[in-house]
């Protein structure tokens, strides 16, 4: 597709973003990105070793000519947590870029809204390309689009539910009210439909990794997501046609002969 988007300084023309977590094999990982045609890959500082490059690392999979790395900053669960993982991105070469998650609950993986956006707020002053991880709730959102962050990421799902779009009415609020920067749906979609809908509202584009990292044939689905946002994408660039309560013929009546 020569449907483009921004963040930023950059330009993307791939609108899916995958992760690198949970497969069974880096080799595995590997081939999945390649199969989602994906431009932006997610990789959790604090989940690489850093320090002894003589080990094996997902990193060493992971063609940096190919592919932009997001550094991310899963399991964090305070404010000082999070800036001090995306300091260590950036000092060890990884990125200026950050997605920024602080974690306010153990259990269903919500997000702290006030340790996000003081996190957003310094991350930003030092120079970092922010991308929050966020709930979808239009009042945070502007409180970091307000606190300059890049892009804002709502989640459609809690983080690896596999349930898909659970809150359609506020995705569309909030792909309504908000112009300025682009939303990406991070964190639930679980199947290639998913997907879709989570297009077909609108957003700019889509994070995932469990959807396709615990499927059963890894590839495959990494495929199926590719088509499934560039078609969801496709559809809300045509506009879909009005839904109606009662049945129109497919086939005009106008001159048929009875």
């Amino acid at each position: 597709m020569s449907d483009t988007f921004r963040i930023a300084d950059r330009e993307f023309r791939s609108r899916l973003f995958v992760g690198t977590g949970k497969y069974r094999s880096f080799q595995e990982m590997a081939r999945c990105h390649e199969a989602s045609g994906a431009e932006v890959v997610t990789v959790a500082v604090r989940r690489v070793n850093l320090n002894d490059r003589s080990k094996e690392s997902l990193l060493d999979y992971i063609d940096r000519s190919k592919y932009f790395i997001l550094p991310n900053t899963a399991g964090c669960y305070t404010a000082e947590e999070a800036i001090r993982t995306a300091r260590l991105a950036r000092e060890v070469g990884l990125s200026n870029w950050i997605k920024l998650e602080v974690i306010g609950d153990e259990k269903t993986l919500f997000p702290d809204n006030e340790g996000l956006l003081e996190a957003t707020r310094v991350l930003v002053k030092e120079g970092f390309v922010v991308l929050p991880y966020t709930n979808d709730d239009l009042v945070n959102a502007r409180k970091l689009i307000d606190a300059g962050a890049a892009a804002v990421m709502p989640l459609a799902a809690p983080i690896g539910s596999g349930m898909g779009v659970q809150n359609i009415s506020n995705l569309r609020i909030l792909r309504e009210m908000i112009t300025e920067v682009p939303l990406i749906v991070d964190a639930g979609v679980g199947t290639a439909s998913d997907a879709a809908i989570a297009m077909e509202l609108g957003y700019d584009g889509l994070l995932l990794n469990t959807a396709i990292a615990a499927a059963e044939d890894s590839v495959k689905m990494a495929q199926a997501m590719k088509h499934a946002v560039e078609a969801g994408r496709l559809a809300y660039l045509a506009g879909r046609m009005p839904k109606k309560l009662y049945a129109t013929a497919s086939s005009p009546l106008e001159g048929v002969v009875r």
